[in-house]
């Protein structure tokens, strides 16, 4: 009796666990912004994100708050920057650690054209739909 028991409490624990971990999975909207602008053209499904080549600003990931009028990045979060390569769609990481900022000029410099440059954010809280950024 004392094993079932047991086995139950650890059953319906872990299920608890797991209930609580998915209530907070992707819950906060965030956005790439260099020089503070949003990046990405519409903030839908087909919006798409590119980065010219005379993009020479630091380059960050935010929480954004969203209106429909309005896109507001709020606060810096640390994220990993990744690229595509567009011929093999081989993903590089260039960055080892998290950053809260990077200069854009150094990302490119690893790129060439349509390329894409993906943003990888620290954990699933952030919902991030426009990672991907090609580079032009």
């Amino acid at each position: 009796m004392k094993k079932a028991t047991g086995f139950g409490l650890a059953l319906f624990c872990t299920l608890l666990s797991a209930t609580c971990f998915g209530q907070q999975t992707f819950r906060i909207c965030s956005a790439a912004f260099p020089n503070c602008q949003q990046i990405a053209d519409q903030y839908i499904d087909k919006g798409r994100c590119t980065i010219p080549p005379t993009a020479t600003s630091e380059f960050t990931l935010r929480t954004v708050t969203l209106s429909t009028t309005v896109t507001k990045a709020v606060d810096k979060i640390p994220f990993r920057v990744a690229i595509r390569d567009k011929a093999t769609k081989t993903v590089v990481l260039p960055t080892k650690n998290k950053v809260k900022q990077i200069d854009v000029r150094n990302v490119r410099s690893k790129c060439r054209k349509d390329d894409r440059i993906v943003l990888l954010t620290p954990d699933d809280q952030y919902a991030l739909p426009h990672n991907e950024i090609l580079v032009n």
